[in-house]
């Protein structure tokens, strides 16, 4: 039996003596080193910790949201609810207004459109008519050739405003020379002077119009036609689907003339 009075020493698998236990590490060297070097399940339990944190903040702010009318007495719920109500009315009434005021906007934009239109529409139809303008449509080409005498500078005249009276909305002779409202006949040496500009036979009218209205008026009894022909001349006509009037008269300044007020 082992000797009670005697430490028995303790024996390694070799039966040597086993080495002594080391004394146990302070806490706080233990933490320190938990907090640098985090072991795999350290770091995974962390991560949890924050997730349900988040989950609880979460939780709590939600809570705390619905719970915002919920300790209110029924005379402050009252209040509440007449508020929004009276900030739903104002903001109905504004989009109202606001709605009114696009179709107010609307209805100007169309009005000033359709101004625009009809002042553009005016300018095209006065630059046509005073010459400014190249123009084509369907019309006539009169040809009047002189055989026997000379062309009666009446004759042509009688001509030009029989075509006018008939719907002629632009003539042209001999290709060069744009007839307008102020247009004149002269008798002149080698033919008949028109504008100022030398016209000679035989006489080339263009007309844009409606052909079968523009031709009868030239043709009735006594009308132009028979005018020149007993002048001495040949006339011919010819029915054209596209006259193509390409001269154009210079826009005369008024000398005295000047807007009115407002204009």
């Amino acid at each position: 039996m082992p000797d009670r009075h005697h430490p028995t020493h303790l024996q390694d698998a070799h039966g040597g003596p086993a080495p002594a236990p080391k004394p146990d590490e302070p806490g706080r060297e233990r933490l320190r080193r938990a907090l640098v070097r985090p072991s795999r399940r350290q770091a995974v339990v962390a991560v949890l910790l924050a997730v349900l944190g988040f989950a609880f903040v979460v939780q709590v702010r939600d809570t705390q949201a619905n719970d915002t009318y919920s300790g209110l007495r029924e005379s402050e719920l009252i209040q509440v609810l007449d508020g929004l109500t009276g900030t739903a009315e104002r903001a109905r009434r504004e989009v109202d207004r606001l709605e009114s005021r696009r179709d107010e906007l609307r209805d100007e934009s169309q009005a000033r459109a359709a101004a625009l239109d009809e002042a553009e529409q005016r300018v095209r139809t006065l630059n046509i008519i005073a010459g400014l303008v190249p123009v084509s449509g369907p019309g006539l080409r009169v040809t009047i050739t002189e055989s026997t005498s000379r062309v009666a500078v009446g004759s042509l005249l009688d001509t030009v405003q029989e075509l006018r009276t008939a719907g002629a909305e632009s003539m042209e002779f001999n290709d060069s020379i744009r007839m307008g409202a102020s247009s004149s006949f002269e008798n002149a040496v080698g033919g008949i002077e028109l504008d100022d500009q030398l016209l000679e036979p035989p006489y080339v009218l263009d007309v844009i119009g409606d052909p079968h209205i523009l031709e009868t008026a030239l043709t009735f009894s006594t009308g132009p036609v028979e005018t020149l022909q007993e002048d001495g001349a040949t006339v011919t006509i010819e029915e054209l689907e596209q006259v193509e009037i390409t001269s154009v008269r210079d826009a005369p300044r008024p000398e005295y003339a000047e807007l009115g007020t407002g204009q």
